[in-house]
C-alpha cells in the first residue's frame, strides 16, 4: 500500500513539473498595432479593429498582449495601439525607430495608407516609407515578424482614388522582400465602403472593423502559439 502511495505521488509531482514547464514555453506574445486613425479608433464614432482581435485571440487560447502609447476601452481592459489619427505612413517612418524601440514587439500590424490625396500622387513615396519602416524594425529585431496589409478602400473620392494602386505596390514590395516573416494580408478583399465604413466613407463601422480583425487573424492563427 505505502509502496503504491508513494508511486503516486511520484507520478502526480512528474506531471506538475511537466506542466509547469510546458505552461512556461508557452510565453505572451507582443503585438504591435501600427497606423493611423483607422488603428487608432475613434472613441464613440468608431472602434479600432484591435478591439475585435483582442477578443478572437483571447477566445481562440492565444496568449497576447498589445502595446503602443494609444488605447481603446473593451469593458475594463485597455486595448493599447500605435495609431496616429491624419497621421501618413510617411511621419510613421520617421518615428519608427523610436516607437519600435519603445514597444518592441513580437508582431507588427501594419496598415497605413490614408491621409494623402491623389493629386500629391503619393504611391512612390508611400511604398518607399512602408520599406523603410519594415526595414528598420527587422534591424532592431530580426526575429520580429511582420504583417504588411493591402489597404481598406474608401468612398472619399476622388481623394483616396490612389489606394488600389498602392495595394498592387504593396503586394510587389512584399513579395520582393521574399521573407516568411513578413506576411501580406488583403484587408481590402470583400471590403466593401459602402456597407463597411461609417458616414464618413472612410473609417470602419462595428462590422467593417470585426471584418478587418478576421482578416489579421487568418494571418495570425499561422505563427501564435496557443496556450
Amino acid at each position: 500500500m505505502k509502496r503504491i502511495l508513494r508511486i503516486t505521488l511520484t507520478l502526480g509531482l512528474m506531471l506538475h513539473v511537466c506542466m509547469g514547464a510546458w505552461a512556461q514555453e508557452v510565453k505572451t506574445t507582443t503585438i504591435l498595432a501600427l497606423g493611423d486613425s483607422i488603428t487608432q479608433g475613434g472613441g464613440s464614432k468608431f472602434e479600432s479593429y484591435t478591439l475585435p482581435l483582442w477578443q478572437m485571440l483571447n477566445e481562440g487560447g492565444y496568449s497576447v498582449s498589445f502595446l503602443g502609447p494609444k488605447s481603446t476601452k473593451l469593458n475594463d481592459l485597455e486595448i493599447h495601439n500605435c495609431g496616429f489619427s491624419g497621421r501618413t505612413v510617411e511621419y510613421i517612418e520617421e518615428q519608427i525607430e523610436q516607437l519600435y524601440g519603445k514597444y518592441p514587439a513580437d508582431v507588427v500590424l501594419l496598415h497605413a495608407g490614408h491621409n494623402h490625396f491623389i493629386e500629391e500622387k503619393p504611391v512612390g513615396g508611400m511604398i518607399a516609407a512602408h520599406r523603410s519602416i519594415i526595414e528598420k524594425i527587422i534591424k532592431l529585431n530580426p526575429d520580429v515578424k511582420i504583417l504588411v496589409a493591402q489597404t481598406i478602400t474608401s468612398g472619399k473620392l476622388p481623394k483616396y482614388s490612389y489606394i488600389p494602386e498602392l495595394n498592387k505596390q504593396i503586394k510587389k514590395m512584399v513579395k520582393e522582400f521574399d521573407s516568411k516573416k513578413i506576411i501580406l494580408v488583403n484587408q481590402a478583399k470583400g471590403w466593401d465602403w459602402q456597407k463597411h465604413t461609417i458616414q464618413d466613407r472612410v473609417h470602419p463601422n462595428k462590422e467593417g472593423s470585426t471584418l478587418m480583425a478576421k482578416r489579421w487573424m487568418k494571418s495570425l492563427r499561422r505563427i501564435l502559439p496557443r496556450k
